[in-house]
């Protein structure tokens, strides 16, 4: 397979990462695609180790047994840092971890998020909380990241950070309905009690009020800001090494524009681009876009 022919790493292991990523349909996919072999496997490793901790936030077993599987996922991290990984993602990550440089503390960091999932103060967190819950599970995939594209200068990380919560804060915007129905709900609770909404009430009054649209498009107005946020540290970079990250800013800044035009009225489906139109955002708004001004 031409996706594992290439000399270092465990070729069982890669062809796992390798499947991980393409059965997810994950909107990553386009970006990762566009790196050369090395730093495109360590990506599939890091986006592996995502899918398998995120994957047991979300699933049906009781919060105990889930925060047992993750408390052996932090075990994992530590035996991958020692030189002794026992799954098939750690494995493929341990090449990565040689060559890249990867920092353990960012692999905990994305496990503490996981674990926040799991607290009732993650219902309508207060925007402190939401920010770090941000920070956590999309920042430090932003962090490892940079390690593989070989993005060093400071701004990166600015960059970094900025660019992962504007893209947690559009994926919270377009699931609304689909983490309502599984009793989730990111929106903040500050916002929804500024517009009169009151979380306490339950899911179901939240969807059905008339003031729903306007808490979330105060919310895409921070995702909007922190994109903003992310174009002005961009001017700092090597937009080069950055460019699997261009391609997905064009397509969740698309998506949050489509989102913004649809508005939210509580029970509207997943809300996805077409692959023209995906490609057409990564492009135009993605890796050409023009380099940040300031508002006149």
């Amino acid at each position: 397979m031409a996706e594992i022919a290439h000399k270092g790493g465990n070729p069982d292991s890669l062809t796992y990462t390798v499947d991980v990523v393409t059965r997810s349909g994950t909107s990553f996919y386009l970006g990762m695609r566009s790196l050369p072999l090395e730093k495109r496997h360590a990506m599939y490793a890091i986006y592996a180790f995502c899918r398998e901790v995120d994957d047991i936030a979300d699933g049906p077993d009781s919060n105990a047994v889930k925060r047992s599987e993750l408390r052996e996922w932090r075990a994992e991290v530590e035996r991958l840092y020692a030189g002794n990984p026992t799954r098939p993602a750690t494995r493929a990550l341990a090449d990565a971890v040689r060559r890249f440089g990867l920092p353990r503390e960012e692999f905990l960091a994305i496990i503490d998020g996981m674990e926040m999932d799991l607290d009732d103060a993650m219902f309508a967190p207060d925007g402190t909380r939401l920010r770090l819950y941000c920070r956590r599970v999309a920042g430090a995939v932003g962090l490892l990241s940079l390690h593989a594209f070989g993005a060093d200068e400071p701004e990166a990380q600015t960059f970094a950070l900025a660019l992962g919560e504007a893209l947690q804060l559009t994926n919270i915007l377009r699931d609304v309905t689909e983490d309502a129905e599984q009793g989730r709900l990111y929106l903040p609770g500050d916002l929804l009690r500024r517009h009169g909404i009151d979380p306490a009430a339950g899911i179901s009054s939240v969807l059905s009020s008339t003031a729903l649209d306007a808490a979330c498009r105060d919310l895409a107005a921070i995702a909007h800001s922190r994109f903003a946020d992310a174009d002005r540290a961009l001017l700092r970079c090597r937009r080069s090494r950055l460019r699997p990250a261009l391609l997905m800013m064009g397509i969740y800044e698309e998506l949050l524009d489509m989102l913004e035009r649809r508005g939210w009225h509580g029970h509207e489906p997943p809300l996805s681009l077409s692959k023209p139109r995906k490609l057409w955002a990564a492009l135009r708004r993605g890796l050409f876009r023009p380099k940040w001004r300031p508002p006149a």
